[in-house]
């Protein structure tokens, strides 16, 4: 069996805070409890640790609100880290986060051409020689088509559904400036659960109402990959997708009861977290945790 996300990078809470609410689940008037978010982030790495991820700790770039969900800061294959470009509210993030990868873990640094959106690990996810990418809110199709050919990977282009305004009109948010969605990163719509080994197909976790009509029709078509099903209620609700998988243990958050049965009938172990601090900011497991290998 191919082992993935043997080594992660996590940041910290100290500047967490959603003052800047350029998601849909932030709401600046809902205090963000530090020492609880801090209790969550821990668990989340004791976690991966019980499951034999080596988990790199780093500071979080001072007061940067989203500091703590490094999955955002690139996408990192083999040597290469494509760096993000992110809303302007987490700007400070970029060059700290190409000098910690430079400087603490020698990966070559690459920039995305021409001032396109990336989103790094958040919306493009590897799976085996496959990228799933997800467009139109915090990254851009050509940012993504520049990443796998950087890194040498199939992409499978996709859209999450928008969000909605009261007259049915898809929403701005007003923070960023940018088209918005309550899947506004792929990690909150699909999951990587095992990667392609011996001839034996991938496996991915998706939620099909969280796509557009012409999104789902690709992933339903697509044939690369085995897929498990997650409803909308759970994937909302308890940010279900929002995952860490090693191939043998999904490190995941509870509140998913069917999910969690289809993926142990994978032959999968769960180990269930509860993330609702985490989850004020829009992200959890998989958001907080950026993969080197």
């Amino acid at each position: 069996m191919s082992l993935i996300n043997t080594t992660v990078v996590m940041s910290g809470v100290d500047y967490f805070d959603d003052a800047q609410p350029i998601n849909p689940f932030m709401d600046k008037d809902t205090p963000i409890d530090l020492s609880v978010a801090a209790h969550e982030h821990d668990q989340i790495q004791a976690a991966l640790e019980s499951a034999g991820v080596s988990v790199h700790r780093v500071a979080p770039p001072q007061g940067s609100q989203d500091g703590v969900f490094t999955a955002n800061w690139a996408l990192v294959r083999g040597n290469i880290a494509v760096m993000a470009r992110l809303p302007e509210a987490r700007k400070a993030e970029e060059p700290y986060a190409a000098q910690i990868l430079r400087e603490q873990f020698g990966k070559e640094i690459v920039y995305i051409p021409d001032n396109y959106k990336f989103s790094g690990q958040g919306d493009s996810l590897p799976c085996g020689d496959y990228l799933f990418c997800g467009s139109g809110y915090r990254s851009d199709p050509e940012a993504q088509a520049f990443v796998a050919q950087t890194l040498g990977l199939t992409r499978i282009q996709l859209r999450a559904k928008p969000q909605l305004d009261s007259s049915g009109e898809p929403m701005i948010n007003p923070y960023s400036g940018w088209a918005d969605s309550f899947y506004y990163d792929l990690d909150l719509a699909i999951s990587i659960l095992k990667a392609p080994d011996d001839n034996k197909k991938g496996l991915i976790a998706w939620c099909p109402d969280a796509f557009t009509p012409e999104s789902q029709q690709v992933l339903q078509d697509f044939d690369g990959v085995d897929k498990i099903e997650v409803s909308e209620h759970e994937a909302m609700t308890a940010l279900a997708c929002n995952l860490v998988s090693t191939g043998e243990t999904v490190i995941m958050n509870d509140g998913a009861p069917e999910f969690t049965a289809a993926i142990e009938a994978h032959g999968l172990k769960t180990i269930r977290l509860s993330n609702p601090e985490l989850a004020k900011g829009g992200g959890s497991v998989r958001c907080t945790t950026l993969t080197l290998e």
